[in-house]
């Protein structure tokens, strides 16, 4: 038994897919599979195509219902029912935010007031996603509103790829979309997939270790994307209701079952803060995370065994 990977960028990410086999070309093969099956659902959900289903949705925003795919409906339903669990905290009518509120590079010097970011933020509103499974359609109530699927588009992917590959009779592997990662089976030499969560100060070093087969992981961080203003750093993780950044939190791991929800749940957990994001985590079955804050102060969910 070999690994076999590649590397390449999907979805505005860097997508890396291994899989375990004896045989390259059946390997290589369903490695073929998972990037296809990636590539599709990118054409179905980006924003970055004008004919986009999401951007059909997004342009008839207070116009009128749009029929969709029963696949995309099924998706924005459940992105709904996260939004309710994390009280609004996930939304993926956060496509609302307008671009020039917030960019994260350096000639960002200032934060906008917190008037000027209520103004932008009350387009953000779940509850104002129209659903219609009769007739599949999906409505935006309000004009200008937009959604995107930034924060549950690669987990997704991930998850519909493994099914893909597990269909397929492969037994063993693993599919990472930038850190969102999903695995199955075990490594060639037999033992289970471990992963190391990252030291927000060295991400290149690991403090901890975990071992993942068969379960999906996910991370929100503010030690990729952030800014430094008056020598305070400003995550790229806004909370919806003020549209203005979390602070004091490094990063949030979450480990579940299935790569879609734990994509979803890893920045909703982030702006609800450590005690309200561990006591949402110990409530949900099969749902685990672990919190470091701007202190390096480690906090975790129950029932979770670092090493």
């Amino acid at each position: 038994m070999k690994k076999y990977s590649e590397s390449l960028k999907l979805m505005g990410n860097n997508f890396t897919i291994s899989v375990v086999a004896d045989d390259e070309e059946f390997a290589l093969e369903n490695i073929k599979i998972a990037i296809q099956e990636i590539k599709r659902i990118e054409q179905l959900f980006t924003t970055y195509k004008a004919d986009s289903q999401t951007n059909l949705i997004n342009e008839n925003a207070g116009i009128r219902p749009v029929k969709v795919d029963m696949e995309v409906f099924d998706l924005i339903e459940r992105s709904v029912a996260i939004s309710r669990i994390t009280q609004g905290a996930f939304d993926i009518t956060y496509g609302s935010i307008d671009k020039s509120l917030w960019n994260f590079d350096k000639t960002m010097t200032e934060l906008p007031t917190a008037e000027t970011a209520r103004k932008m933020v009350h387009l953000i509103n779940y509850n104002n996603i129209i659903l219609d499974r009769e007739n599949e359609t999906v409505f935006l109530k309000e004009k200008g509103m937009r959604i995107g699927f930034g924060g549950i588009g690669k987990g997704y992917a991930a998850e519909m790829a493994k099914n893909k590959l597990i269909a397929n009779n492969v037994k063993s592997g693993i599919i990472n979309a930038s850190g969102d990662l999903t695995s199955w089976g075990l490594q060639p030499n037999g033992k289970q997939w471990t992963i190391g969560i990252a030291n927000p100060d060295q991400p290149a070093s690991a403090f901890s270790y975990i071992e993942i087969s068969g379960k999906a992981v996910a991370t929100s961080g503010n030690y990729e994307k952030y800014i430094m203003i008056g020598g305070k750093k400003y995550s790229h993780t806004i909370d919806p209701k003020t549209g203005l950044p979390i602070t004091g939190i490094k990063s949030v791991t979450v480990i579940s079952n299935n790569a879609e929800f734990a994509d979803a749940m890893a920045t909703p957990i982030a702006v609800m803060g450590i005690k309200a994001g561990l006591y949402l985590v110990d409530q949900i079955p099969d749902l685990y995370c672990i919190i470091i804050d701007d202190n390096n102060k480690i906090y975790t969910s129950k029932n979770i065994n670092l090493r």
